[in-house]
């Protein structure tokens, strides 16, 4: 898959992304940690600790690729928006739950940020300049 050029801005979005990412992994393994716990679903059948550490290390390399393998950066920003996808869940699921993590204490607040989800889906694939790609191709 060729890269797409992307303009200044999309890449000041995904070395945001990228750093943004690092940091979250960061919260994951450390002064976090019980508040994404919070986040995952009680249907997940792992340990809720052991899923929360295995997305921070994920969340390390998609941050990463985020910022270092631009050669490949539109199936990085494809990986970054599916992973997105994947614990949008616990999101709703706080939610549901009604579960206080993240300052997010009521649930103006946890409906709230449902919203971003999809934003943030977006500027991964545009910051990417996998939009572009999938548009040139059709």
């Amino acid at each position: 898959m060729e890269t797409t050029k992307t303009s200044g801005i999309q890449n000041f979005v995904r070395i945001l992304l990228g750093l943004f990412m690092i940091t979250a992994a960061f919260g994951h393994f450390t002064f976090q940690r019980a508040e994404f716990q919070a986040q995952v679903p009680d249907w997940i059948p792992m340990d809720k600790d052991l899923v929360v550490m295995l997305s921070g290390v994920v969340e390390i390399a998609l941050g990463l690729a985020m910022l270092f393998l631009t050669r490949y950066q539109v199936i990085v920003g494809i990986a970054l928006a599916v992973f997105y996808v994947l614990v949008f869940p616990g999101n709703i699921a706080q939610y549901l739950n009604k579960t206080p993590a993240f300052g997010l204490d009521t649930d103006q607040a946890r409906m709230i940020r449902l919203f971003f989800q999809p934003v943030l889906i977006f500027l991964a694939l545009w910051s990417t300049g996998a939009i572009a790609y999938f548009r040139k191709r059709s």
